[in-house]
């Protein structure tokens, strides 16, 4: 098995992997601001925690509408590199508004400029990913992005817990070093990235509005679309397990340690994970995502001491592994070949806009009922989706066997 793992790895192109490092870059730089942002907006700025759910969905939800316009846009101009590279730069722009903020609402506009940012580059980098990437390597190079989009993510916070040892706490002294690795994914994408030329770009074809497009789309994709909005609406905003943490007794210099552990966990398990989906059904790792998000509720509502929060926290990175990679690989699959940025925003709007009612509805069940009843609802939202999941299962077969037969 890990002979296989490697052998994938010779046929992944330069090109993602220069795209994964690049996402490495620009997860350590918000990681280093995310994993003491809650903390930050509780303990410095004095925000409620309604008020941290609101600004963590709102800027989900923001990032991801911004995405259906991108998408479409890099499909219809054929320059998919161009639009990713003005993403990542309006996110590194935004950086210093953190260190600068004053108030919830300085956070907000920071965030939300950032999700901008992230939606612009997301659908248009995703499709670049598949146009780069040959069809029998899909599961790999998504699950190869996301393995080193995730290394970023528990570098960023390593980084910021050392530094809050060598600055004394000083959580706005790391914002600041937070813009160092922003700026080095930004020069990795436009020096080292070549996107392939688009023969027909879709304005060459195009006959119909957007409305008309969504129509072309087939019956796969939407049951993808339908999977994934489960799945994100029975979890929430990763700041939730900073916060329980923080509750069970973290000190506020140890917070980060929160994101390493989860995102170790999340990164072991990506590529792991794609290779499986080139080879078996997705479907059937998507589940074992579902069980994994489950248990991780459980554990953390149950949760008394920092061992049990720390096993929880990793269950819930094992999730993030087993689903990600995996269900945009399936996004891949289901999407006609001019329309990969479209099928993409779309995608994404759908989780932006469940993970804004997640996390709305988790801050709220804990300001009211307190932390256990946030996760006991989160496992009992993702029972009922795995659930329904399942139910639409000989469906999926159906349009599957439909689809080989033509």
């Amino acid at each position: 098995m890990i002979s296989k793992l490697y052998a994938k790895l010779a046929s992944i192109p330069g090109g993602v992997w220069t795209l994964g490092f690049v996402s490495l870059f620009m997860d350590i730089s918000s990681e280093m601001i995310h994993s003491l942002l809650p903390i930050f907006l509780t303990t410095v700025l004095g925000a409620s925690m309604v008020t941290v759910g609101l600004i963590e969905g709102l800027g989900q939800a923001t990032a991801s509408t911004v995405k259906i316009f991108s998408g479409t846009l890099s499909d219809y101009l054929g320059k998919r590199k161009l639009l990713a590279g003005i993403g990542y730069g309006l996110a590194t722009l935004c950086k210093p508004l953190f260190p600068l903020a004053q108030s919830a609402d300085w956070i907000l506009s920071a965030r939300l400029i950032d999700r901008v940012g992230k939606g612009i580059r997301g659908a248009p980098r995703d499709a670049l990913i598949a146009d780069l990437t040959p069809t029998q390597s899909r599961g790999a190079s998504f699950g190869l992005r996301q393995t080193l989009d995730t290394i970023g993510a528990f570098v960023g916070p390593m980084l910021a817990l050392l530094l809050m040892f060598l600055l004394a706490s000083d959580i706005r002294a790391v914002f600041w070093y937070a813009t160092i690795p922003a700026l080095i994914a930004v020069a990795l994408l436009i020096f080292g990235v070549k996107e392939p030329v688009i023969d027909q770009p879709y304005k060459t074809h195009c006959h119909g509005n957007f409305l008309a497009t969504l129509k072309t789309l087939g019956s796969a994709f939407w049951i993808v679309v339908i999977v994934s909005g489960l799945l994100t609406l029975s979890r929430f905003s990763e700041a939730f397990l900073i916060l329980r943490a923080e509750n069970i007794g973290f000190s506020i210099i140890m917070i980060p340690v929160v994101m390493v552990i989860m995102n170790m966990a999340y990164a072991v398990t990506a590529y792991p994970a794609g290779v499986l989906s080139d080879h078996f059904n997705r479907q059937s790792l998507i589940a074992v995502g579902f069980v994994f998000l489950i248990a991780a509720d459980i554990a953390l509502a149950l949760a008394s001491n920092i061992i049990t929060v720390m096993l929880g926290i990793a269950l819930w990175g094992i999730h993030m592994g087993f689903t990600h990679g995996v269900l945009s690989a399936w996004v891949t699959d289901t999407a006609p070949e001019k329309l990969r940025g479209t099928v993409f925003g779309i995608f994404h709007f759908v989780s932006g806009i469940t993970l804004l009612l997640a996390s709305v509805i988790a801050g709220a069940l804990w300001q009211q009922l307190g932390p256990e009843a946030t996760f006991y609802a989160g496992a009992a939202i993702a029972a009922v989706a795995l659930a329904l999941m399942y139910l639409l299962l000989p469906i999926i077969q159906k349009i599957h066997q439909t689809n080989h037969q033509t």
